[in-house]
C-alpha cells in the first residue's frame, strides 16, 4: 500500500456538516420518495435537519437556563417549540412525550376583580 494514497473523507466532512449525509441519502432512497435521487438531495436534507436541530436546541437551552437547570429535558423542548411561532406551526401535530402543556389560564376563569379596566373619554374607568 502506498503511503501517498488519499485518506477517505466522508460526505459530511466534505459538506461541512455534522449530520450524516450518507445515512440521510440512503433513507431518502429507501423511502421511495422519487425514482431518482441525486447526491445533492442528501446534503440538502442533512443541512436542513442540522439547522432545525440547532435552532430547537438553542431555544431549549435558553428555556433550561430560565428554569435554572443545567440539562435540557423534554419540557424545555416543548416550551421552546410552542413559544416560537414558526416552529410551533411546523410541529403543530407533533406530541412531545413528557413535554406537558404551555401554562395558560383563560380570562373567564379569573376572579372578577382582575379584569382589565377600559377608560372612557371623560377619564372615568369603566369595567366591561
Amino acid at each position: 500500500m502506498d503511503s501517498k494514497s488519499p485518506k477517505a473523507i466522508s460526505k459530511s466532512n466534505r459538506a461541512g456538516l455534522t449530520f450524516p449525509v450518507g445515512r440521510t441519502l440512503s433513507s431518502l432512497k429507501k423511502g421511495k420518495y422519487a425514482d431518482r435521487i441525486g447526491v445533492g438531495a442528501g446534503i440538502y436534507m442533512a443541512a436542513a435537519l442540522e439547522y432545525l436541530v440547532a435552532e430547537i436546541l438553542e431555544l431549549a437551552g435558553n428555556a433550561a437556563k430560565d428554569n435554572k437547570k443545567m440539562r435540557i429535558i423534554p419540557r424545555h423542548i416543548q416550551l421552546a417549540v410552542r413559544n416560537d411561532d414558526e416552529l410551533s406551526k411546523l410541529l403543530k401535530d407533533v406530541c412531545i412525550s413528557e413535554g406537558g402543556v404551555l401554562p395558560n389560564i383563560q380570562g373567564i376563569l379569573l376572579p372578577k376583580g382582575t379584569k382589565k379596566q377600559k377608560s372612557t373619554p371623560e377619564g372615568q374607568s369603566q369595567e366591561y
